[in-house]
């Protein structure tokens, strides 16, 4: 191809590209050492000739190779540069520095990555050189056959000499090395068809060498003439292949194969025998892009929040929630199930699906309930990290609710030990003999209704309203959190030092999952949503009866850096390899116990149209799933196609008479028609006001009789379920689900009328009527004289539009822990009302429900271990 053909090609390519993407401009980064400005105008006047854009990034003679390769790190993760040029001095091109640019970008195709590419003969990715392209055209530029031409390369450096056979050869001409000895290189000429002259050091070719009608190409390197038209080519088509990435990419996952055991080992052991695939892997498979995902080790990965940008127009999977019915205190399996489904689907009936999980507190995890990565061969894997710490989320939660609680007392203490001229000068110091306000106090004036950016113009007055806060000390709502059950934290008094000068006050610690910074992690859709959440809580009220604000304490921005890399799930994966979100923790009981917004809406993305994303909601289905629908719906604009239920027989015997906790138990057909009358039959009821289909997964146990399990499934039918089957993941794996995908699958199908259980608008205590009505079946509701206050309260300050999610013990469908069934007959006793303001929702407390739970007698800790030879854990579960 000539140079005026790759000229008009290249620009075809272009008017292609723009006319589907007009905003885009391919751009070409020059990086050069020096004030050089020759190569960088032939390559801008080369770049005018296609449209293309050109910046250059000049460093100074005496850098180093390390600032090199850290301005190469840049131009790596700058998605507006879709090729790069080094213009550098040959000691600087290193196999670091080639190395280490993207080979996507690498438009000379020097890259080792590159080279090997093209020898390999794989031209879909990589770059031809230019110089490469050039001769290549030359050589077969005559209309004459040219196999079996011989063509001699002479000098140059061996990977353009590697890639030059390679493109030769390809075409079906054969190569000649060249020999130094000027005897065996003189016959090796008069044996060529054509002689390449790598670079301009080698000896002058005299023509008697030549055999008639053979040819001379002499080359010159592209640190010296920049890049040409095909160079230019390169950066188009860089740009191209880049776009295409963007769009929705199909998945290729490679199932891990399970081999399950009789009798089923541990937990542990099964998640250790089996050999996880790298996560970077994982990500590929399932179309995620590199500079989507940040790795934490070999096993798990944040997912960038930059996906959703990416995948916007993709249409979303079908959306299923997995709840339960009235757990007993050991829980009923809903992880396990939720684990189970999704490998049923993706490595069995071979559908796209994800798994989004919470992410489980240490609470339960060294308290009684264990961990929270499923069991048997249905678990997140490998389940230590996932139990353990995982990235750190909850810590970063932990650390930002302190950081408000430690700004609340620190300000009440200066506020009272101080003027309001020493406040001020505090709050806005000299710098340089200048005052200035931040961003956040000028948004505190902008409040107070003080539109002034000045320090020096504010009135006495105006500083006065502006440095007092005047939080009163009674009406904190705010409470420190530990991410451990710790009974002895629910009430202290703090400030007993007599550095804090009298400001002594009782207040408690919560677990940090009840932290409403959790709530917020988990109902956000965006890292801008988040801050302005973090902006909107309440932490107290004032003196005069005004709420106050993380904002008007000055801390919001501070939490939101905190909470920045919190925001993104993480990306780990199932015994089968199929792909979990985990992300958000919130308990079901004491806040809305779902996982996040953003670990849904980014997995919908990714599964695509015909997909399945399966997420799972806290303890029973008239909290979990009902706050599911009423909250985190509400708040995502999302809509659930599937409910599936989940029971099991030694639950259903407890609703029906029999012992609360029962790891085993005899046959007994007549309790467990006792429980799937009672309280299965009312969960059923429960998701069905909402709309949705239900499917009853039934959770088969070792001790389960045959009998028992058909029983079950009649009943569930019989009370309205779309579908109930027996589900065996915990000891065969997603196989021991296939009936309950099929059934899954067949039920998204149907036509969903989804309807939210009360409209937002209706008064507080109607929309807590409704709940304790038409979910809990109560008679009616009991209003305690500070809940009615409070919601009195709440009303006049704007807040009465907000759902509700109720603070109730997950033991009973009433506020009694004791009263199991469906019971009827009683008043549900509201003792208090609290808002999450910037989380978005009411929570009343029923009963004597504690943010803060205890560890029982014999707590799981005294189980688990490490050994000090092997770093291996034990007595996780």
């Amino acid at each position: 191809m000539s140079v005026g053909e790759v000229v008009e090609t290249t620009k075809g390519a272009m008017f292609a590209l723009q006319k589907r993407n007009p905003t885009i401009q391919p751009s070409l980064a020059v990086l050069q050492i020096g004030d050089d400005e020759n190569v960088l105008e032939i390559n801008k006047k080369m770049a005018r000739k296609i449209g293309i854009n050109v910046t250059q990034i000049r460093l100074p003679k005496q850098c180093t190779e390390d600032q090199v390769i850290e301005e190469l790190l840049k131009l790596n993760d700058d998605q507006r540069v879709h090729g790069v040029y080094l213009h550098l001095p040959p000691a600087f091109l290193t196999s670091r520095v080639l190395n280490t640019l993207k080979p996507e970008k690498d438009v000379e195709g020097i890259s080792d990555v590159n080279v090997g590419r093209l020898i390999r003969g794989d031209f879909s990715r990589g770059f031809v050189p230019p110089v490469a392209n050039a001769v290549l055209d030359m050589l077969v530029k005559d209309d004459g056959p040219v196999e079996g031409k011989n063509v001699l390369l002479v000098g140059g450096k061996r990977p353009l000499q590697l890639i030059l056979q390679c493109l030769i050869e390809k075409s079906g001409m054969a190569t000649l090395r060249s020999n130094r000895n000027r005897n065996h290189l003189q016959r090796q000429v008069m044996q060529a068809d054509a002689v390449v002259m790598l670079d301009s050091g080698n000896m002058d070719i005299p023509s008697t060498w030549l055999r008639p009608r053979a040819e001379i190409i002499y080359c010159a390197p592209t640190q010296e003439t920049g890049l040409d038209e095909r160079g230019t080519s390169n950066v188009v088509r860089s740009c191209s292949r880049w776009l295409q990435d963007q769009h929705y990419r199909p998945w290729r996952l490679h199932p891990l194969k399970l081999q399950p055991l009789t009798p089923v080992p541990s937990d542990l052991e099964i998640s250790r025998a089996q050999v996880a695939k790298p996560v970077d892997q994982l990500a590929t498979e399932i179309g995620l892009l590199p500079e989507e995902l940040e790795s934490y080790g070999r096993n798990k990965a944040k997912v960038r929040l930059s996906l959703l940008d990416r995948l916007h127009s993709q249409p979303d999977g079908k959306y299923v929630l997995v709840a339960g019915i009235t757990p007993t205190p050991l829980g009923e399996g809903k992880s396990t199930v939720t684990v189970g489904l999704v490998q049923a689907l993706s490595a069995h009936l071979k559908l796209n699906s994800f798994a989004c999980l919470r992410q489980p507190s240490q609470g339960p995890t060294f308290g009684v309930k264990g961990g929270a990565a499923g069991g048997g061969y249905a678990q997140v894997i490998p389940m230590e990290e996932f139990n353990l710490h995982l990235t750190g989320d909850i810590h970063a939660i932990t650390a930002a609710n302190n950081l408000v609680a430690a700004a609340i007392d620190a300000r009440i203490l200066h506020e009272a030990t101080q003027s309001d001229k020493a406040l001020f000068k505090r709050l806005v110091p000299s710098v340089n003999g200048v005052r200035k306000f931040s961003p956040i106090q000028i948004s505190r004036l902008r409040r107070l209704g003080i539109n002034k950016t000045d320090p020096e113009s504010l009135t006495s007055q105006e500083i006065s309203n502006f440095v007092r806060l005047d939080l009163d000390p009674k009406k904190i709502t705010w409470q420190r959190v530990v991410d451990t059950n710790d009974r002895f934290l629910r009430k202290i008094t703090i400030g007993q030092a007599s550095t804090e000068k009298g400001q002594i006050r009782e207040t408690g610690f919560d677990i940090a999952v009840a932290s409403e910074i959790m709530a917020i992690l988990a109902l956000a859709d965006s890292l801008e949503d988040m801050k302005n959440r973090l902006a909107r809580m309440v932490v107290g009220t004032s003196h005069s009866g005004l709420p106050v604000t993380a904002e008007d304490l000055g801390v919001s921005g501070a939490l939101a850096v905190l909470m920045k890399d919190a925001i993104k799930p993480t990306l780990m994966q199932t015994l089968e390899g199929t792909p979990v979100f985990v992300h958000a923790g919130p308990f079901a009981n004491i806040a809305h116990g779902n996982s996040s917004v953003l670990a849904d809406k980014l997995a919908l993305k990714l599964v695509g149209r015909d997909g399945f994303v399966v997420t799972e909601a806290g303890f029973g289905a008239d909290i979990g799933m009902e706050k599911f629908f009423n909250i985190k719906c509400r708040a995502s604009g999302l809509r659930p196609n599937v409910v599936v239920l989940v029971a099991t027989v030694r639950a259903l015997k407890m609703h029906g008479g029999g012992p609360h906790v029962s790891r085993h138990g005899s046959a007994n057909l007549s309790l467990v028609a006792g429980g799937c009358q009672s309280n299965l039959k009312k969960q059923i009821q429960i998701a069905q006001q909402f709309g949705v289909p239900v499917v009853v997964a039934l959770n088969v146990f070792k001790t389960d009789t045959q009998a028992e399990i058909d029983l079950v499934c009649q009943i569930a039918r019989e009370c309205g379920a779309f579908d109930a089957l027996p589900c065996n993941h915990w000891a065969q794996g997603g196989r021991g689900s296939v009936a309950l995908a099929q059934a899954v699958k067949q039920a998204a199908s149907k036509p969903s009328n989804f309807q939210f259980l009360y409209h937002s608008e209706m008064p507080i205590v109607e929309k807590i009527r409704t709940i304790a009505q038409r979910v809990y079946g109560a008679d009616d509701i009991d209003l305690s004289l500070e809940a009615q206050t409070k919601i009195d309260y709440y009303n006049q300050q704007g807040y009465g539009s907000l759902p509700i999610c109720m603070a109730k013990t997950h033991l009973s469908l009433s506020h009694m822990p004791d009263k199991k069934g469906a019971p009827t007959g009683f008043v549900l006793p509201i003792r208090d009302v609290r808002a999450s303001v910037g989380a978005g929702f009411i929570y009343p407390l029923v009963g004597t429900m504690s943010t803060m739970p205890g560890l029982p007698t014999r707590p799981c800790f005294y189980d688990i271990d490490l050994d000090p030879a092997t770093e291996e854990i034990t007595g996780l579960f």
